[in-house]
């Protein structure tokens, strides 16, 4: 009994040993507006022999900071090239490990049950469909604010409204107040009012109306080598088609 057990033991120890363990996490920091596709991007990756990912999601303007300040982000996806050019200039960036992979378009959105109709175009009244309420909008650190209020001001509508807005910490928050009713219109991303059932898009924005919108990725300094793997994923085919499953555009 002694020796089988003995032996019982050994196998295990052998085996034990034999096991892999298991790789460390890869920590993406991701722009709030990306969060549902992120996360189905991540769990493909896992789920296709990758490491496991822990997403932090937030403002790209808070991401950077946090970024900037000693956060172990590896991946850093931005929803504005000057964020990342930020992190870029602080040399937290891997040279030659970063690109523009993603883009969507400009919404003006509405909650669904609501009765306005409206064509984006110069001068179009915005101000007479408010009905004396707010414009939700991301706050001018963010990139959707940035977006949406360069595109107001193309089309000559910004001075009549800008006493109407109330800002928001990102795009999705700005969706937020919207879809619990708190204001009658905002401007976001398209894709985030496509993951929202209690909301609808009233009309897109020009894209020559305001910056071209580009999500940029890279691989921070801090980056594993697991990390390296799990950015590849990210621009690879099954990740394009959850992307542009959400509504995204990838770029050539």
């Amino acid at each position: 009994m002694l020796s089988l057990i003995a032996g019982l033991a050994t196998y295990s120890a052998a085996h034990a040993a034999e096991a892999p363990h298991p790789e460390a996490p890869v920590t993406v920091f991701a722009a709030a507006s990306l969060q549902n596709a992120m996360k189905e991007v991540g769990a493909a990756f896992t789920k296709s022999g990758g490491a496991p990912v822990v997403f932090s999601f937030a403002g790209s303007s808070v991401l950077a900071r946090q970024i900037e300040q000693g956060a172990p982000a590896e991946v850093f996806v931005s929803a504005d090239p000057d964020w990342m050019n930020d992190v870029e200039k602080h040399g937290l960036i891997q040279p030659g490990a970063r690109k523009d992979i993603l883009t969507n378009h400009l919404a003006l959105v509405a909650p669904k049950t609501s009765a306005v109709h409206l064509s984006i175009a110069p001068w179009f009244p915005l101000l007479q469909a408010l009905g004396g309420g707010k414009l939700a909008m991301a706050d001018t650190l963010e990139p959707a604010g940035v977006y949406g209020q360069a595109a107001l001001s193309t089309l000559n509508v910004w001075t009549q409204v800008q006493s109407q807005v109330v800002r928001a910490n990102s795009g999705r928050s700005a969706l937020d107040m919207v879809a619990r009713g708190e204001a009658p219109l905002a401007i976001v991303y398209d894709t985030d009012a496509l993951a929202e059932p209690l909301v609808r898009i009233v009309d897109l924005f020009p894209e020559t109306t305001h910056p071209a919108i580009l999500f940029s990725i890279a691989l921070t300094r801090a980056a594993a080598p697991g990390a390296a793997e799990a950015l590849r994923f990210i621009e690879g085919p099954e990740a394009r088609a959850i992307f542009e499953h959400d509504g995204f555009k990838r770029l050539p």
